[in-house]
């Protein structure tokens, strides 16, 4: 065990283990032994070569880093519990969220469908709101500080994030950010704005679509010389989602979507086109939606709504049209339903990941889970998307006919019309 994990920080706090390694410093899990709970302990490490001057600015981005995200009390911001100072430098002790980064999503399992890219925007939308309302802006926000814990999607690392009422620590001539998700403007020496967080947001977004960012090059120079000179390219798999992501990567800042409108827009793109008569509200408009569907469903006999994609959550619960069959580990008879169902899916393994939804004006979740090994699905609508994330883990029956087992790691996308 090395020195590190021994530490116990403020006689309350102590290292578990190593967690990952980032340009700043180290982030560990840890133990809170005065309240009996885990936590995430980020050290903040100085750069050996820093003057007294540097290090003194550089503890006070520390303290604005912790006091940043404990203003901002929301589901869907990291929660910050202390900051302590331990063997001269600082280290930050925060919730402790089991969960992937979107960025390690993408890696894993490539571009996500725009059901659930919809569903992270709306979730940052917010968590962006409450910090802005609170004049606190993030500056780098990306797909590695998104995590996604099930269907909360969790905004963290506000190291580089100012508040209206702080004096500036970014010293002149030093590059702060991430190039591919930096804003045009912040590039070019400008002030950060919470619209230049609203370019993050759509970069982040488009990454999640397409597998990466849009004006990801070799390098940092390259990547700021296509963000300065080239047109923003189109995303190719937005569906609906397309205004949204072009109007958050809009180059002019007067001219980029505002909160309120891209909170319309990513609405309007969830609940399918308005009505020709009286325009709701977004809130509103998507209950009226969500209340459509349940009495359609219901006089079709099907059974109860399926989610929505801004109610999306984990597993297929009690709204979701799927049924379930549990046999025994090790069993290898079909499921039951694969004669009358559109699509079947049974677990091989425990890393059988499904998203399954309806298409058409209103984007129907049936399931966003992973199934325990031998766990089945079952699907009788007439139009379905499916992706499988792992080939290898789930064996798949489309109208009774079992589809040939994928490599390992392999992603499979279904489209079903029976119509």
């Amino acid at each position: 065990m090395s020195q590190s994990e021994r530490l116990v920080l403020a006689t309350r706090y102590r290292l578990v283990s190593e967690i990952g390694q980032g340009a700043n410093g180290t982030v560990w899990r840890g133990h809170d032994e005065l309240l009996d709970r885990s936590v995430a302990i980020k050290e903040l490490r100085l750069p050996e070569d820093l003057s007294e001057d540097d290090r003194v600015v550089f503890y006070r981005r520390t303290l604005r880093e912790a006091r940043a995200p404990a203003q901002l009390r929301t589901h869907s911001i990291v929660e910050v519990y202390d900051v302590v100072i331990e063997q001269g430098r600082p280290w930050i002790v925060m919730e402790m969220i089991e969960a992937p980064s979107l960025e390690h999503l993408i890696e894993r399992s490539g571009p996500l469908p725009p059901e659930r890219v919809a569903h992270i925007g709306r979730a940052l939308l917010d968590a962006l709101n409450t910090a802005h309302k609170a004049g606190i802006v993030h500056r780098d926000l990306k797909p590695s500080n998104v995590l996604l814990d099930g269907d909360r999607v969790v905004l963290t690392d506000f190291g580089l994030a100012f508040s209206s009422g702080s004096a500036s620590l970014t010293k002149t001539g030093h590059f702060m950010g991430s190039p591919a998700y930096v804003a045009p403007e912040v590039a070019a020496g400008e002030k950060a704005t919470p619209r230049s967080d609203l370019w993050s947001l759509g970069a982040t977004l488009y990454a999640a679509l397409e597998g990466h960012p849009p004006f990801e090059r070799d390098n940092v120079m390259a990547t700021l010389s296509a963000l300065a000179n080239e047109s923003t390219p189109a995303p190719q798999n937005a569906g609906a989602l397309a205004p949204v992501i072009t109007g958050l990567l809009e180059k002019n800042p007067t001219r980029r979507l505002s909160h309120a409108r891209a909170v319309d827009r990513l609405e309007r793109a969830m609940a399918g086109p308005r009505s020709g008569r009286r325009q709701a509200t977004p809130r509103y408009r998507l209950m009226a939606v969500i209340a459509l569907i349940g009495a359609t469903v219901a006089s079709c006999g099907i059974g109860a709504t399926a989610l929505i994609v801004g109610m999306m959550r984990e597993g297929p619960g009690p709204s979701a049209t799927a049924t379930t069959s549990s046999p025994a580990s090790g069993d290898a008879q079909a499921p039951p339903g694969i004669d009358t169902s559109t699509l079947v899916v049974r677990a091989r393994n425990d890393s059988c990941k499904i998203f399954v939804s309806v298409p058409g004006n209103v984007i129907t979740v049936l399931s966003d889970e992973t199934l325990k090994q031998n766990e089945a699905r079952q699907y009788d609508q007439p139009r379905i998307n499916a992706v499988i994330y792992d080939a290898s883990a789930c064996d798949v029956w489309v109208n009774g006919e079992q589809k040939p087992a994928g490599g390992q790691g392999e992603r499979k996308n279904y489209t079903i019309n029976k119509e």
